[in-house]
């Protein structure tokens, strides 16, 4: 028979988890742009450690929409890589909601990640997968509708087979994306709901590429160039020449570059603001950081001031 003292003891252990559990299960009230947090300057900050960046857990490839009032980004749980899946907030009565999966495909796909919100359709695009073969990988989109999204489904104006990601979208219209397989970035232009003019895209290298909204630069990340020894990749940007052509990669710099990995650039739609994923945890585990486009910008100066 348990003593009194151990009566108490055990008493007191199971009070302090249910209010540990209650208190998990409280969702902060997050009012006002940016999922309420505080704005960064040109030094990147983790966006929402805790609330969206959690301990433990890989997340990247974070997408607002136009109107600022919906968030979606990727996330994976350590040791199941193979299994990513989309998360979202939006504001509701004035607040925004804890963070819950998307699952655009209701389990028709065995994963989804990297969403992108159309700057120039009422569409979600992102990239999914049917079966366990990397063949069945493709870009997939839902439709905006009255109370939420429609059925995915996948996109056939393109060829569409294998690892494709990273499909996003500038004002204008011109596309991007990854071809994981090849190691090559593609664009086209969207006119009047077809694609057209697809091709290779004309860069000297870089993966996960993002056009900015206004398309006079584009992101992507490679492996750092700078020192044999590394092994990490780093945040590069392209300018848009006037002839239409990119100029020459140029590194992002110690602003935002370290020596781990820094991977999957995103530009809010206003232009203002750099997301992407940086694996500084330990197991090389990422978290969504956040910083001001005046870094590019700044570097887009200089630029223009060589040219």
């Amino acid at each position: 028979m348990m003593s009194k003292k151990a009566i108490f003891l055990a008493s007191m252990l199971a009070a302090s988890i249910s209010n540990q559990v209650g208190a998990d299960d409280v969702f902060p009230k997050l009012q006002g742009d940016w999922f309420g947090q505080p704005i960064p300057g040109s030094t990147p900050k983790v966006f929402a450690p805790g609330l969206v960046s959690l301990e433990g857990r890989y997340e990247f490839g974070m997408s607002f929409s136009p109107d600022l009032d919906e968030l979606y980004f990727t996330a994976l749980k350590t040791g199941d890589e193979d299994n990513p899946e989309i998360y979202y907030s939006k504001i509701e009565s004035g607040y925004w909601s804890k963070p819950k999966k998307a699952n655009f495909s209701k389990n028709k796909l065995i994963y989804e990640l990297l969403p992108h919100v159309s700057l120039i359709q009422d569409r979600l695009y992102f990239s999914g997968r049917t079966t366990p073969s990397k063949d069945s990988s493709g870009i997939w989109y839902v439709t905006r509708k009255q109370n939420g999204w429609s059925e995915a489904s996948r996109l056939d104006v393109m060829p569409n087979k294998g690892r494709l990601s990273d499909y996003n979208q500038g004002k204008n219209g011109q596309i991007i994306f990854t071809n994981m397989p090849e190691r090559k970035m593609y664009t086209a232009n969207h006119v009047d709901g077809q694609i057209t003019e697809l091709r290779p895209l004309e860069i000297e290298f870089g993966l996960h590429g993002f056009i900015s909204p206004t398309q006079d630069y584009l992101l992507v990340n490679a492996r750092n160039n700078d020192d044999e020894n590394r092994r990490d990749s780093d945040l590069y940007v392209y300018f848009k020449n006037q002839d239409g052509t990119w100029s020459k990669p140029i590194n992002l710099g110690t602003q935002v570059n370290t020596t781990y990995s820094e991977t999957v650039a995103r530009v809010t739609p206003d232009g203002k603001f750099l997301f992407f994923g940086r694996y500084n945890e330990p197991g090389r585990v990422s978290n969504i950081y956040w910083v001001s486009t005046d870094v590019i910008y700044d570097l887009k100066k200089r630029f223009e001031e060589k040219s």
